[in-house]
């Protein structure tokens, strides 16, 4: 575990502006923030293109610049991280697609606002994919889906670091991980709500499937 590995997309993505990368394997998490690191350098730098990062973590929980230590309600479960993202607690494992995105936004847009709300908008258009009707919610970070019963729960999160204008960390994608393992955070600080999945919604889409359904609403929200 830990080790990255790389598979290509077809022509037309390598001939895209931006590199993206999938990793086959779960990636600890340190060795992502720093792969991270020396990418966000080497954009800033001009010696590296902009780069899309798919991968899967270990299960392990992060905790953002605002995280509360009263939303770890299960410290020794799983491996804690601290980063330099914003936002609060927050779980990755298996089953669940992360998407580090590595743009610099000097070239396209000086906007970290605007750049949040089109990360919004790629989750939301990636899901339409699937039929699956993704929401904002005001006051709530991340990507919401309608249940019934009026309840509402939560199929994606976003965190985000700008440094320079160069973005690092990203989103994370429910597609088929143990929900159970949510239970030791208050996910984003949000109390009174749930967390879903695709395969929780009875969509047995796969990791490859969602990489499909990423890659071709990118082209819509960031490049077009």
């Amino acid at each position: 575990m830990g080790a990255i590995k790389q598979h290509d997309w077809a022509e037309a993505a390598q001939d895209a502006a931006v590199d993206w990368r999938v990793s086959t394997a779960p990636v600890d998490y340190p060795a992502a923030v720093a792969a991270m690191e020396d990418r966000v350098a080497a954009i800033r730098n001009g010696t590296a293109p902009e780069q899309v990062w798919l991968l899967e973590h270990p299960p392990l929980y992060t905790a953002g610049t605002s995280a509360n230590a009263d939303d770890l309600l299960s410290p020794g479960r799983f491996p804690v991280y601290r980063t330099g993202r914003g936002g609060q607690f927050t779980y990755h494992g298996p089953g669940q697609r992360v998407g580090y995105v590595m743009l610099d936004l000097k070239r396209r847009n000086p906007d970290v606002r605007r750049f949040v709300q089109d990360l919004e908008e790629w989750l939301i258009r990636a899901l339409a994919r699937f039929n699956v009707v993704g929401e904002r919610r005001d006051g709530r970070v991340g990507i919401w889906v309608a249940r019934d019963g009026g309840r509402e729960d939560k199929i994606a999160a976003i965190g985000v670091r700008v440094r320079q204008w160069v973005t690092f960390h990203g989103v994370s994608l429910n597609v088929d991980p143990n929900l159970a393992h949510f239970d030791g955070i208050v996910p984003c600080g949000v109390h009174g709500h749930g967390v879903t999945s695709l395969v929780d919604l009875g969509i047995p889409a796969t990791l490859e499937d969602v990489d499909i359904a990423l890659r071709q609403a990118w082209d819509e929200v960031f490049e077009d």
